[in-house]
């Protein structure tokens, strides 16, 4: 017991409190979130952690697996609920002519970094040695990489934008809608994918599972349509102890449908009442689960990537990836922007924000390489590209905007100069 308890404690010390000493020491320059993945690869590359440390210890893994189950639950919340979304309590209302403009461009967003991550790795990656997947064929591969391409991640997106402050919020506020409808398609997505992928195994099991599930989540979803039907709202106890409730049976129903824990989190946290979740703090629940547990995740994540596929061939298949998913992103909002008062250099700006891939990627490319859709070599150049991708959002914002200055007016609009 003795040296589980050591293990778990180094686990922790390694991927939290290292991170937080060196996200301080380098002045909060560096989204905090992205640090355990690093030091993750890092020792992954090197093989310099030795086996007696125990690291990644069980009680590592149970706890970086709750905090990534409270981290989609929450992403669900926050997803439906943009109260939550920075800005958003003042925005103005969209015209029928806007808000088609704006659907269109955050499909656009999401569809041409799709197909060109598809075709980029059905017609190049999926040759490369190792990098076809284990199950499925070059196909199910190919889209399993065009879809963590599309990726816009909204949780740690959330965070940079409150790190940029109020100053450029016209654009930032676009980026933030934008990213909630990417991050529901996403899920969406994976689900679709891995149902398509897994039809014919699904069909071959027993059913009784698979129908305890399935009215399970009936029973979810009714139980959300008959709380927004109502005026009368629960006391704030009973909605803190349906969370929990809420979170394993999605969770539970989705394993046993042959999808992923994680897919239903995640959805569980879409259905919960809006009446409800307003009276939750899902701001501080999702930065708890990021910062507070899911780091372990993360941090395991990067460690169990096998070492030998780390090198620079990986190197440059992630950079490759980078520069085809920021140009797909960029390309789209040019071609069709969310607003028509947006200039070319502000559309910029807003498809920088877009490109983050952040932890969703990590999250979506560990289901899939789970289920046999990404081999090692693709899920360790995804990984380094999510880190990558982080890591310029920030910098290549304010480069892009050093020279324009919204303004808000009553509208909503702004004006560069």
């Amino acid at each position: 017991m003795l040296p589980s308890l050591l293990s778990t404690f180094a686990d922790l010390i390694l991927f939290m409190g290292l991170s937080w000493a060196i996200w301080r020491a380098l002045g909060r320059s560096v989204p905090i979130a992205v640090l355990p993945i690093i030091i993750g690869l890092l020792l992954a590359a090197t093989g310099v952690l030795p086996k007696a440390a125990g690291i990644p210890s069980a009680g590592g893994d149970f706890i970086g697996w709750i905090g990534v189950l409270l981290l989609a639950f929450t992403a669900g919340l926050e997803t439906r609920q943009t109260v939550h979304l920075p800005g958003a309590t003042d925005l103005p209302p969209a015209r029928p002519g806007e808000t088609l403009r704006f659907v269109a461009s955050a499909v656009m967003a999401l569809l041409l970094p799709f197909a060109v991550g598809t075709l980029a790795a059905k017609l190049w990656f999926n040759h490369l040695p190792g990098w076809s997947a284990p199950h499925g064929g070059q196909w199910w591969g190919a889209l399993a990489i065009g879809l963590c391409l599309a990726v816009s991640a909204l949780p740690v997106l959330i965070g940079i934008v409150r790190e940029l402050g109020p100053l450029h919020r016209p654009l930032t506020r676009i980026a933030l809608r934008i990213a909630v409808l990417d991050d529901a398609v996403l899920w969406i997505g994976l689900a679709l994918l891995l149902l398509a992928a897994e039809g014919q195994a699904l069909l071959a099991g027993s059913w009784v599972k698979p129908a305890v599930a399935i009215a399970l989540a009936a029973t979810l979803a009714g139980i959300a349509a008959a709380a927004r039907r109502t005026t009368r709202e629960p006391p704030a106890w009973a909605i803190w102890l349906a969370m929990p409730l809420f979170l394993a049976a999605g969770a539970w129903s989705s394993s046993q449908l042959g999808l992923h824990e994680l897919l239903g989190a995640y959805f569980a946290g879409a259905i919960v009442p809006a009446a409800w979740s307003r009276r939750l703090p899902v701001e501080r629940l999702g930065q708890f689960a990021l910062i507070g547990l899911a780091p372990v995740f993360f941090g395991h994540s990067g460690l169990k990537i096998d070492g030998s596929v780390l090198g620079w061939a990986s190197l440059q298949a992630s950079v490759t990836l980078l520069v085809l998913a920021v140009a797909a992103k960029l390309v789209a909002v040019l071609a069709c922007s969310p607003a028509q008062w947006l200039s070319r250099r502000e559309a910029l700006a807003v498809g920088t924000l877009l490109q983050c891939k952040g932890l969703m990627e990590i999250v979506a490319a560990t289901i899939l390489r789970d289920k046999g859709l990404l081999s090692e070599h693709a899920f360790a150049a995804l990984v380094t590209l999510a880190v990558l991708s982080t890591l310029l959002t920030g910098p290549a914002f304010r480069w892009i905007v050093r020279r324009v200055v919204p303004m808000e007016n009553a509208n909503g609009r702004s004006a560069s100069h």
